[in-house]
């Protein structure tokens, strides 16, 4: 099939930004996560995360002076779907994990060596406003003003766990963030704003067989994104987070969040399906964990819907 210049921007303007997993659901800056996705159309993506420091993917653990090194491969994959008349999405990330480093423990040095598996996220988001569901012939003629959505992600306790240890690549526990985000396009500016709740079930084999609770982690972000035409964008994003006070056997531990965070993201296409991402992460401040940094690198191919 011949693709035309008009068709080859539509292709071009697609892009769907999987969240790295060295990031917790609490965490997650994602650029672009509320826009028009055309009916049908298919992503999946295979990615690559570096990150230093504490342990991201929960930084209440009980532990201090932590100096880990964690890499992880993602694979992810997302469809455009249509919810009462306007657009919407769902995706699937699943990690693979691997940690190396040291971190006191009840001011007892410990280190950790292991691989596998993370928890999985199924995400489901649907357009409020301004994303009217579209095929990828009408997707063509379509210009964002401003978008309001809603999304709901599960993360799944089938991750890599062993109650001897602190430190896992799975949290032996459900999550849930229901999230409400809005952008808005000025020129080749958009500017969005999120706000979530992410809230956690209880791990009842924790450290030898305890009961860990911890109570919700609100979280809220904002950032621009510019993009330079034929689907070349950077972004830089910030977020802040407070809450997720736990408690062990019922006593409540002295790690209430006030962190915040940065990412700077930008993707550019290689072709019509096929597409690049690279990202870069740091936390600005710290109230509970230790500081990490975080970078990716991520490829994304797109068909279906008429592609």
């Amino acid at each position: 099939m011949r693709v035309t210049r008009t068709r080859l921007g539509t292709l071009l303007r697609l892009s769907v930004v999987f969240a790295s997993p060295a990031v917790a659901p609490a965490q997650d800056i994602e650029p672009r996560a509320y826009s028009n996705i055309p009916l049908g159309v298919n992503f999946v993506g295979i990615g690559y995360a570096h990150s230093t420091g504490a342990l991201a993917a929960d930084p209440s653990l009980p532990i201090d002076d932590a100096e880990l090194r964690t890499d992880a491969l993602l694979l992810g994959y997302a469809r455009g779907i249509a919810v009462g008349g306007q657009s919407g999405k769902v995706d699937v990330v699943l990690p693979y994990v691997w940690l190396d480093g040291t971190a006191e423990i009840a001011g007892e040095p410990e280190r950790r060596r292991v691989s596998g598996f993370g928890d999985p996220r199924v995400r489901i988001s649907w357009n409020l406003l301004g994303a009217p569901a579209l095929t990828l012939p009408e997707f063509a003629s379509y210009r964002q003003e401003t978008i309001v959505g809603l999304s709901l992600q599960a993360s799944l306790p089938l991750g890599q766990y062993d109650d001897s240890r602190v430190v896992n690549l799975g949290s032996n526990r459900w999550s849930l963030k229901p999230e409400i985000g809005m952008s808005r396009v000025e020129g080749p500016w958009t500017f969005e704003l999120a706000a979530s709740a992410t809230l956690f079930g209880e791990n009842s084999d924790f450290f030898g067989g305890r009961s860990r609770e911890q109570d919700p982690v609100y979280s809220l972000q904002g950032g621009v994104v510019y993009g330079f035409g034929r689907g070349v964008w950077v972004a830089l994003h910030g977020n802040y987070y407070t809450g997720g006070r736990t408690s062990v056997d019922g006593v409540d531990g002295d790690d209430l969040q006030r962190n915040s965070a940065l990412r700077f993201t930008a993707a550019w296409p290689i072709n019509a399906r096929d597409s690049l991402k690279v990202y870069v992460g740091t936390n600005v401040s710290t109230r509970t964990g230790t500081d990490f940094d975080t970078a990716s690198l991520a490829w994304q191919r797109r068909w279906g819907g008429g592609l």
